[in-house]
């Protein structure tokens, strides 16, 4: 099934399991969603568990905290992740926080869905990845699944999370297709997937870019090149075990990121192999990102400045002829 369907058909399974569950959000329930995710569970479970809201973010996550802090498990669908940052205070300053500040008394379980990422010619304001503002927060749990069978089952795990999740979906992703078993079991949160083994190099990704560092393993196996990719799926908390463990073993990391180089998701996980396996580096950690530019409209501008498998190809080609091990 394609990933909007999984997330689709996962969203309906919890809410039948649970009737704590419930949609919050703008044009989810009478349009059925922007991207039709949620086309459906108006009709079947109702006004009170799909619940349209006025263009008023900071409101209706708001709403939802509370609602999550009295035991409901709310799924609030932002547009975009763009739009959450009018909802920022809410989501920083409260969700991330009103565990810690009362002492434990009051979990909040709630999951913020929202897409994000360019290459749909919508204009620097509704194209960003600004996941890093999210994964920066303690007392937040962000995924970013890549896969629609990852999408199903990082979603199950959100749900019954008793913390709040931020989960990111590219829009890209939502016409792509997957194998996804009958009654998927919940992913665990923190927990990367190795995709692809290899030895002579490590792909680093997540969301869209997990899928193009498969794309460039299969291009270097056609060299003679054995590639190992992880799909970190989490970005709070970070699987750094997974990632050092890696590198020990291949030597060569190379990272793919949606977001801007300067402070960016791989600059921590380039952190974290220098902190963890600085010894068995044979070359300099590489990361390939977006460019540092509001992301232009006009589409040969947007396609230049976001990272392809062109661009990630290239760094690991240049990064294993350094030592030695392009063939």
């Amino acid at each position: 099934m394609t990933y909007r369907e999984a997330l689709r058909e996962t969203l309906r399974e919890e809410m039948r399991r649970d009737d704590d569950v419930f949609l919050i959000g703008e044009e989810i329930g009478v349009f059925e969603g922007s991207y039709k995710i949620t086309a459906g569970l108006l009709a079947e479970f109702g006004e009170k568990r799909v619940r349209d809201t006025p263009i008023a973010e900071e409101g209706f996550v708001g709403a939802a905290i509370g609602a999550a802090m009295l035991g409901l498990r709310p799924v609030v669908e932002i547009m975009t992740i763009n739009f959450s940052l009018l909802a920022l205070d809410q989501i920083v300053n409260h969700a991330a926080k009103i565990y810690g500040m009362f002492g434990g008394q009051t979990p909040v379980p709630m999951v913020i869905r929202t897409p994000g990422g360019g290459g749909q010619q919508l204009g620097a304001t509704h194209s960003q990845n600004i996941e890093l503002y999210y994964a920066f927060v303690p007392g937040l749990k962000v995924v970013a699944p890549s896969t629609p069978a990852d999408a199903a089952a990082l979603m199950k795990a959100a749900i019954a999370d008793n913390d709040p999740v931020l989960f990111l979906e590219n829009l890209s992703l939502y016409n792509t297709k997957g194998e996804v078993p009958d009654d998927v079991p919940a992913a665990e949160i923190g927990k990367a997937a190795i995709t692809r083994a290899g030895t002579d190099i490590t792909l680093i990704g997540y969301s869209r870019m997990a899928t193009v560092c498969t794309q460039v393993a299969e291009k270097l196996a056609a060299d003679g090149i054995s590639a190992e990719v992880i799909d970190l799926r989490s970005l709070r908390p970070l699987d750094r075990d997974t990632i050092i463990a890696s590198v020990k073993k291949t030597g060569c990391a190379v990272i793919g990121e949606d977001d801007w180089l300067t402070y960016g998701i791989g600059a921590e996980i380039a952190a974290s192999i220098s902190d963890g396996a600085f010894d068995y580096l044979d070359a300099p950690v590489r990361r390939v990102a977006m460019a540092e530019v509001p992301l232009p409209y006009a589409k040969p501008l947007e396609k230049l400045a976001l990272p392809s498998p062109e661009s990630l190809y290239q760094a690991a080609v240049e990064t294993l002829a350094a030592v030695g091990k392009r063939r």
